[in-house]
């Protein structure tokens, strides 16, 4: 009888850790099914989707049990690598990161039904739904992993799957392009944890990813973690300068695949870097300034770079760079407050940070939901190419909007609570003496003009696609998504809606995670509750929504009461849909003040005679590091070894020969040595 209690204390005290390695079994095993099937049979399709939301229900579950602190663990898996057992461990902090995998995933996989059905996508349907199962298997098992191998383990499972996703379409030459150049990034920064694990073996002894095991490490061992772990985990944020592979993959992979790398792909990194930095005991202040430096040069030239963009998926793509600096603000902020004693402001930044996980997690695949719909309806990605599908495709229209309200951070949506969070983190900051409120006065103004950045961007992305009049007749003829993409896209304007209106709701989730993070503050720590008065923002979020819903109806009755009427046509008697403003033009004066960095190409139009044939003008901003820096030096790199092709010319007898010619001086080499 005892050990039967025991042993089912023992299975009690791991149960979320059961239901989470249940989860990563489904959802690794969900796309096999469709590999036995016909290619254009929806069988495999079905059964992938069933397996995902089934894995990620129950992932879910483990999730929450691990915010109630029952059933957490730790648990040592059955076999020795490297001489130890690996551990698997939960906690709120690992549960805060698990929602949006899961929940993302399963409505992901929900969204593909329509959006890429097996019967259209023979060739690439069941190779997609197989490595979007491997994805979520491998964030899941890095995020509950407490082992640096089993991390790499899931980090690499995640990486490569990843790159077979962006490269869906592999027989289109952009797609192929993002897949290499994404492929080069995610591995060097794969190499820079596999030396950040090493130094933490040498200096801990171990592989044991807890805080007691980085007690003993030296500050020379401390700072070279922290280096390679800002390198290898920025890689995977998309901090910038390390974002250049990101904006190509966005845009050319199929879009809810987009969804998830933006939405929470981008967030594993995040999650590394905040849980390492958990671990690391005695932070300097430089840590957090650093942080807080990249997270204002990824905000503020995200934006800037998304507002020269005419590629729709593109530009949401330099705006997931625009939130990750959002993020790492309310990180850098928290490092600081560790650094100083400051517990107020490891509240307040780390819940914004924490908080900005999910929201983006939800508006950024919302927004890019939407854009699928948009790309699926009217054949292109173009901004400049669309317009007027608020007729045609209402729902969509409406859930763009929602996801653009929430991203720009405007009230009542979950975008202004969690920024709201880290503005309030920041303006303590800035009384703080020592040169550090000097620096955190320097970041608080720059997210201040990211949000109006933001606001002008999606101005002119709504305008320019849902409004106005259709551009080209692909765009006329647009239709709305069906049920199966538009569903998955209301849940997630749904949790926009809620967090929005009830942020007092998410506050124990994010103090717990605080607690884990931080376990020192003990007795010292503050309920986010404390220092923000939750209730009056839900309160205010609340009647504001009213007064705009109120507002909506009213203004629409009285537009059906209203006789329509053309527009001002400038003179012309009949003007079309081109004679409207672009977005290119709308954006026009605000890119042209970031021209410095932005560096915009113009082929104008030319006219050679009195009857000049058709023209256009077409403008294109280069990516500041790949196309800037990176391309060009791999250019050079390949201009100085062109002589060394006459050597490469596909004869086999001629590498034949390099072979004999290499064994023979080898040869040579090893009798000389000998002799001496």
């Amino acid at each position: 009888m005892i050990e039967a209690a025991q042993a089912a204390a023992a299975t009690g005290a791991v149960v979320s850790l059961v239901l989470i390695l249940v989860a990563i079994v489904l959802t690794a095993a969900s796309g096999l099914p469709g590999l036995f099937v016909a290619r254009r049979s929806a069988r495999g399709q079905w059964v992938a989707a069933v397996m995902t939301v089934l894995g990620a229900a129950i992932g879910l579950a483990g999730a929450g049990l691990a915010f109630t602190k029952r059933g957490v663990g730790p648990l040592e898996l059955p076999f020795t690598v490297m001489g130890g057992r690996p551990v698997l461990a939960m906690d709120s902090l690992s549960a805060l990161f698990l929602v949006p995998v899961f929940l993302v995933g399963a409505l992901g996989c929900l969204y593909g039904l329509g959006y890429w059905p097996q019967s259209r996508h023979a060739r690439t349907g069941a190779k997609l739904r197989l490595f979007w199962g491997l994805l979520l298997a491998g964030m899941t098992l890095l995020i509950v992993a407490r082992n640096g191998l089993v991390f790499l383990l899931g980090w690499e499972v995640m990486a490569l799957s990843a790159f077979f996703l962006i490269s869906t379409e592999d027989h289109r030459a952009p797609c192929r392009q993002a897949g290499w150049i994404y492929l080069i990034a995610t591995h060097a920064g794969t190499l820079a944890l596999f030396a950040m694990f090493a130094l933490w073996r040498w200096s801990t002894g171990s592989y044991e990813l807890s805080a007691a095991a980085a007690e003993g490490m030296s500050p020379a061992a401390r700072n070279g973690v922290f280096v390679l772990a800002l390198l290898g985990f920025g890689l995977k944020a998309g901090v910038m300068p390390l974002h250049f592979w990101l904006p190509a993959a966005h845009a050319n992979a199929p879009s809810h695949v987009s969804a998830i790398l933006s939405g929470v792909m981008l967030k594993i990194g995040v999650y590394g870097l905040v849980r390492v930095f958990s671990l690391l005991p005695g932070p300097p202040p430089a840590w957090g300034g650093v942080i807080l430096l990249l997270a204002a040069i990824s905000a503020l030239l995200g934006v800037v770079f998304a507002l020269g963009q005419h590629d729709l998926k593109r530009l949401l793509a330099y705006h997931s760079v625009e939130n990750i600096g959002i993020i790492l603000m309310g990180l850098g902020l928290a490092m600081l407050g560790r650094s100083l004693q400051r517990p107020d402001w490891v509240v307040l930044g780390l819940a914004g940070c924490l908080l900005h996980v999910w929201n983006h997690s939800f508006f950024k695949s919302l927004l890019f939901f939407c854009a699928g719909s948009v790309v699926q309806g009217a054949r292109t990605r173009q901004i400049d190419r669309l317009g007027g599908l608020a007729r045609t495709m209402p729902w969509t229209a409406m859930l763009f909007l929602v996801g653009a309200v929430a991203i720009c951070g405007l009230p009542p949506l979950n975008g202004f609570i969690s920024e709201l969070l880290v503005y309030l983190g920041l303006l303590r900051g800035v009384v703080a003496p020592d040169g550090v409120g000097s620096a955190v006065a320097i970041v608080a103004p720059v997210l201040a003009i990211v949000g109006a950045l933001a606001v002008a961007c999606f101005v002119k992305v709504y305008g320019a696609v849902f409004l106005g009049h259709s551009r080209t007749p692909a765009a006329a003829g647009a239709r709305e998504a069906p049920l199966s993409m538009r569903a998955p896209a209301m849940v997630l304007g749904a949790a926009c809606v809620v967090i929005g209106l009830a942020p007092i709701a998410v506050a124990p989730l994010l103090d717990a995670g605080i607690a884990d993070w931080m376990p020192e503050l003990g007795s010292s720590a503050i309920p986010l509750g404390d220092l923000v008065p939750l209730g009056a923002l839900s309160v205010t979020a609340t009647a504001l929504a009213a007064v705009i819903v109120v507002a909506v109806v009213l203004l629409a009755r009285r537009r059906r009461a209203v006789r329509g009427v053309g527009t001002w046509d400038c003179g012309y008697a009949r003007p079309t849909g081109r004679m409207q403003y672009t977005a290119s033009s709308f954006a026009q004066s605000i890119v042209a003040l970031f021209h410095w960095v932005l560096r915009t190409r113009t082929q104008g139009p030319r006219v050679d005679n009195a009857f000049p044939a058709a023209t256009w003008m077409h403008t294109h901003v280069d990516d500041l590091v790949l196309d800037r820096v990176l391309l060009p030096a791999a250019e050079a790199v390949g201009g100085w070894f062109r002589w060394f092709h006459r050597f490469q010319q596909g004869l086999t007898h001629r590498y034949v020969l390099y072979v004999l010619v290499t064994v023979i001086l080898l040869f040579l080499w090893a009798a000389l040595g000998a002799l001496s």
